[in-house]
């Protein structure tokens, strides 16, 4: 729920979902955490303030956010990882193939990054990672693919390895928060033991996963914010607020003063 500009870090993934055709979408949530589900409720209090105050605007952005999808929850009780936070949503996917998305990434571009990969998705038919290629001192906080490129920003994956130390890491391509996963991933899930950090880790279910079918990366056209990294989070509110056309040129005009003023 921690806004960027405007409007909480979630908003963005739960548009870039609605923006890519989705319309069904489960958060998989925790203890203290009931504000994401009051933000896409409706709130007739709100809505009737708003209205009395002629603040037609917020009250159409209001209303807008409470109808942007068919969301649903479930509660991850106890923080157990990524792996175990996706197998949490088993009975909600059934049998059917699903994207993950996650919160800390927020990725920017001409088509959104889901969009792009379901694109891949209906030609290859296979588990499908986002890809980033990453500088050398960030290998360490990600899952590392190694494969071989099939087509353009296409490759197939043939091991992974979470978080490895730069010099064991076979590239330099990290796995990120966009994720299509086949449903068999489940039942790997059940018996992935606890890996990094005593948690169930998703990179070390894919890894078993692809000795069964094939899992393929896909390196989207865009830019990668890390929201849940200090430094990345401000990167994303300044450059958000410079593509925004009401904040980009005073925003533009204050960093250049800020430049100016400092030399």
């Amino acid at each position: 729920m921690l806004p960027l500009i405007d409007k909480p870090i979630i908003q963005y993934i739960i548009e870039e979902v609605v923006d890519s055709g989705i319309e069904d979408i489960l958060i998989v949530t925790g203890r203290g955490k009931r504000a994401i589900e009051d933000h896409f409720d409706c709130c007739l209090e709100l809505e009737a303030y708003l209205r009395e105050r002629n603040k037609n605007e917020w009250l159409e952005e209001v209303r807008r956010i409470a109808n942007l999808a068919n969301i649903h929850y479930v509660r991850q009780c106890e923080p157990r990882g990524l792996g175990h936070a996706v197998l949490c949503a088993r009975s909600f996917i059934g049998s059917e193939p699903f994207a993950v998305l996650l919160g800390d990434d927020v990725i920017v571009g001409e088509d959104p990054c889901l969009a792009q990969m379901l694109k891949v998705f209906k030609e290859l038919q296979g588990t499908l990672l986002a890809l980033d290629w990453l500088p050398v001192d960030q290998v360490s906080r990600y899952g590392i693919i190694s494969g071989a490129e099939i087509q353009p920003r296409v490759f197939h994956i043939g091991d992974l390895i979470e978080k490895p130390a730069p010099e064991e890491a076979p590239s330099r391509w990290g796995i990120t928060g966009r994720y299509i996963l086949s449903p068999r991933i489940f039942n790997v899930l059940e018996t992935t033991p606890p890996g990094c950090g005593g948690e169930i880790q998703l990179t070390d279910a894919i890894k078993l996963l692809a000795k069964e079918e094939r899992v393929f990366g896909y390196a989207f056209a865009g830019k990668r914010y890390d929201a849940g990294d200090k430094f990345g989070y401000l990167q994303a509110t300044v450059e958000l607020a410079l593509r925004r056309e009401d904040l980009g040129p005073v925003v533009l005009e204050y960093l250049k003063n800020l430049v100016s003023d400092s030399m």
